[in-house]
């Protein structure tokens, strides 16, 4: 089976990358990674009003969704030019809310761009909680038998580098990632029971398949920038892309992700979370992959941290553990 976009979702793809490709996001990235939110804050309003964070949301609280084909389309763009910021907790904070009374109180934010939502599932890292405006924790899974919690954790951030009250704020492999833990104790409890438990894994599902679509993006990018690289490198008076072992790299880690594409399009139709789960183990498994082959075809300029290919490259490795490792994907997948 073939999953092709129709040309309304392509337009939307194109509208999307002429909207980041102007926007400059390797200097967005950079200054997110040093804790200036300015610019990754300019860029998430111009994000939303495009209708991003909409599609996870019902119309009837001011989105226009949910819609997951047209949000895989969205974050393969994001991820295709490393977008920051919490962008997968973003739109997978509506499935923990909808309760009417919460949804009525939250989701239009989310949709407008207005709250950037950062989520902790029992007890997990949280992404950018020093940008976030909502910080969600849901605690207790299955094995409770009174069901799971959701609260609104608190947040007493300090400036970059400094110690929060509950815990020091950590980077991942990317520096873009900024990661702490969320103090629960004493947060408003918004809701308790066995549908927190039930609204967190449907959460999940939204977090993986935007996770998926993201790093497909990412793979996308490096392969788009070490294709033209090894065009224009030389070694004995060639372009290094004409030598067959380079082309044979390069096709694999095509094939690769072309093999992630149709996986992903097909879980956002079904949005079963084995099929989700498919779909991000075999999309980052690919970006990692790509990754791999565009920081050697790059040589030693691919570890520079000046050099924008290396924003893509940690982005991938971050992305493969995020929201579930891969041998968790596989897990769900073959039972």
């Amino acid at each position: 089976m073939r999953f092709l976009l129709d040309d309304e979702q392509r337009a939307f793809a194109h509208s999307l990358d002429a909207l980041l490709t102007a926007a400059d996001t390797p200097s967005v990235v950079r200054s997110w990674s040093a804790g200036d939110h300015t610019a990754g804050r300019a860029l998430w309003s111009r994000i939303a009003d495009a209708g991003v964070f909409a599609l996870a949301i019902p119309e009837a609280y001011e989105g226009v969704g949910p819609l997951p084909v047209e949000l895989a389309v969205a974050f393969v763009e994001l991820g295709r030019h490393a977008v920051p910021g919490p962008l997968v907790e973003t739109v997978a904070a509506p499935a923990l809310l909808t309760e009417p009374g919460l949804a009525k109180r939250f989701l239009p934010g989310l949709a407008s761009g207005e709250t950037i939502a950062t989520v902790a599932l029992d007890g997990s890292y949280a992404l950018d909680g020093d940008a976030a405006t909502l910080h969600l924790a849901v605690e207790g899974g299955e094995d409770d038998e009174g069901g799971g919690e959701l609260r609104l954790a608190q947040w007493h951030g300090h400036g970059q580098g400094q110690r929060q009250e509950h815990g020091p704020v950590r980077t991942s492999m990317d520096p873009a990632r900024r990661l702490t833990r969320l103090q629960e104790d004493g947060g408003e409890l918004l809701a308790a029971g066995p549908q927190v438990t039930a609204a967190a894994a449907h959460s999940l599902t939204w977090a993986r398949l935007a996770t998926a679509a993201q790093a497909l993006g990412v793979g996308l990018a490096l392969l788009d920038r070490t294709v033209a690289y090894v065009k224009q490198r030389s070694q004995f008076g060639v372009p290094i892309g004409s030598f067959q072992a380079v082309k044979h790299r390069l096709a694999d880690a095509k094939v690769a992700l072309e093999f992630a594409r149709p996986l992903l399009f097909g879980a956002a139709l079904t949005m079963d979370p084995a099929d989700v789960a498919a779909a991000k183990v075999t999309a980052c498994e690919a970006a990692y992959t790509t990754a791999r082959t565009a920081l050697q075809l790059h040589g030693a300029i691919g570890y520079t941290a000046e050099y924008d290919l290396s924003l893509w490259l940690t982005k991938a490795r971050a992305l493969r553990t995020a929201w579930g490792t891969p041998g968790e994907c596989r897990e769900l997948v073959l039972k």
